[in-house]
């Protein structure tokens, strides 16, 4: 059906020895070490050039203790789904660990077939922003949102918490970036702040909520990941987590340019009529 035509395995994950497990938006791909337009990385290693000239700004998560045997199962029952054979070798499976932090860590496993066909981190995240007091910081690589979650921003906002976006400004998906953009004046005009991050192409997934609730993952906010993809999230509860993630934030924030209302209204017809155009195709996207 037409479900599982579109339907792909979009988590990233790597589980080593059942002790440490790490997860985010990295892929394993030649473009990391190049660009979309120089996939083949040339021109030096990625390691020897200053931050911002590296082409991707992504962001993934290193995770200890009990959770990965949770991150452990899940790959395991991806491995089953997909290749229709379980791994059922007990040498896979150590005693889960102990606690290593102080922090609350969650794992959010999502596919179309659960949950109704809901990312479980979208449930989690406008839980997060309608419970909000505060701040709401959210980067995201392809931000085409949900009506809920668009109410849910909105809401935020009329009540003072102070949300910020951190999306692309500039993507390898002209149609995603388009649809996008859509959305940012009825944004805008109800009070969220909007930046696109320049220079490097984002392609990082995350969100912090009042200092204390975080999220890292596969997740975008888009009807891909929310109707189609195979996803994996941590949602992690701490200050201290949450304080980094903070500080990550704020140095994409410097490196980026704010979207201001007026800046909008005087954006090209040309963009307006891409925007309409690609908005049209927002849930194939």
């Amino acid at each position: 059906d037409l479900l599982a035509l579109q339907n792909r395995d979009h988590r990233k994950l790597l589980v080593t020895d059942g002790r440490v497990a790490f997860l985010g938006g990295i892929n394993i791909s030649s473009v990391y070490s190049g660009g979309s337009s120089n996939p083949s990385g040339s021109g030096g290693r990625m390691a020897d050039k200053p931050f911002e000239e590296r082409p991707w700004r992504d962001l993934q998560v290193r995770l200890e203790g009990p959770v990965v045997a949770d991150l452990q199962r899940a790959f395991a029952r991806q491995w089953e789904k997909w290749s229709k054979q379980p791994l059922e070798d007990a040498h896979l499976y150590p005693p889960a660990g102990p606690a290593a932090g102080r922090d609350l860590v969650r794992a959010l496993p999502g596919s179309p077939s659960d949950n109704n066909g809901l990312d479980p981190l979208y449930i989690a995240l406008i839980s997060a922003i309608e419970s909000a007091d505060a701040e709401i910081l959210i980067t995201n690589a392809y931000f085409v949102p949900h009506p809920q979650l668009l109410e849910a921003l909105k809401s935020a906002a009329a009540r003072k918490v102070a949300v910020t976006l951190l999306l692309p400004g500039r993507s390898d998906n002209a149609l995603v970036y388009h649809a996008g953009r859509s959305y940012y004046r009825q944004l805008l005009e109800a009070g969220v702040k909007i930046h696109e991050r320049k220079t490097r192409f984002l392609h990082s997934k995350s969100a912090v909520v009042d200092g204390v609730w975080s999220a890292v993952g596969s997740t975008n906010l888009d009807w891909r990941s929310l109707a189609y993809n195979d996803e994996l999230n941590a949602v992690i509860v701490g200050p201290e987590f949450a304080a980094k993630m903070k500080a990550i934030f704020l140095k994409d924030l410097a490196n980026s340019e704010e979207i201001t209302p007026a800046s909008w209204a005087r954006r090209p017809l040309e963009d307006r009529v891409k925007e309409a155009a690609s908005r049209l195709l927002a849930l194939w996207l």
